[in-house]
């Protein structure tokens, strides 16, 4: 009896730990080649990112952003170097791995929303719903994000930031352990912006999701609590920040 409560004390106690590197790279490197030209879009990536934190991840275009989400979301992979989310190492996996990875551990918001215009709101949540078992409903995660009222439109008939909603609200139906988000906000006005923004920071507040987020406005670096800053495929700062809150920011 008393090794069967241990065990679940030490089960319970494992499953509640908060990670302090849950997101590792290691000398992360990534050549693409033209010809006989090689192109370093990530040389010699180092940094890690805690469990729960909101990282915003900075650069101009080129400075290699992009993949290195796309690396850490499995939609890519490495020349050489080390990614690890938890225990896991995402550079070692093969592709069946990597599939069940960003089918059941990753949720991606895209700058262009891609939303089937043929479905509602609802069905296009409910599409990323049935790729898992226990997802949330598509009329609560709709509700919690603000479209209880929309969930019958077509993306043709909503606002550009209704549609991000909607884009946010699909990922997050099958509970993914990681939310990277790809220029959130480029597509949308000012105002509209500040209220996905605001919307991804309550995510990480409320839910206690990993949130990553890539953008070249150096601005909305002040919501985050940790800002990993890229230049020419390399990191040139990674430091914490006293994260405000986005009524607080301007740009």
């Amino acid at each position: 009896m008393y090794i069967m409560i241990s065990w679940f004390l030490y089960v319970r106690k494992v499953s509640t730990m908060k990670f302090e590197k849950y997101i590792e790279f290691i000398d992360a490197t990534k050549v693409y080649k033209s010809g006989e030209v090689e192109i370093r879009a990530l040389d010699n990536v180092s940094f890690s990112i805690r469990e729960g934190e909101l990282a915003v991840i900075v650069g101009e275009s080129g400075a290699g952003k992009t993949t290195l989400l796309n690396v850490l979301g499995g939609m890519d992979t490495l020349t050489d170097g080390h990614v690890f989310m938890g225990p896991n190492e995402v550079s070692e996996f093969n592709r069946r791995q990597l599939e069940d990875y960003r089918r059941f551990d990753v949720g991606f918001v895209f700058q262009f929303y891609n939303l089937i215009p043929n479905l509602t709101a609802r069905e296009n949540v409910e599409i990323a719903s049935q790729l898992t078992s226990g997802s949330i409903p598509a009329e609560e995660v709709l509700s919690a994000v603000g479209l209880k009222d929309r969930m019958d439109n077509f993306p043709s008939q909503l606002s550009g930031g209704e549609q991000q909603r909607v884009s946010i609200a699909r990922a997050l139906a099958k509970r993914p352990k990681l939310l990277l988000c790809d220029e959130p906000t480029g597509a949308l006005d000012y105002k509209t912006g500040k209220s996905v923004l605001q919307l991804l920071q309550h995510t990480c507040r409320d839910q206690g999701k990993t949130v990553i987020i890539i953008t070249h406005n150096s601005a909305i670096t002040a919501m985050a609590d940790r800002i990993i800053r890229l230049k020419s495929g390399r990191v040139v700062e990674v430091r914490e920040n006293e994260a405000r809150p986005i009524d607080e920011i301007d740009w």
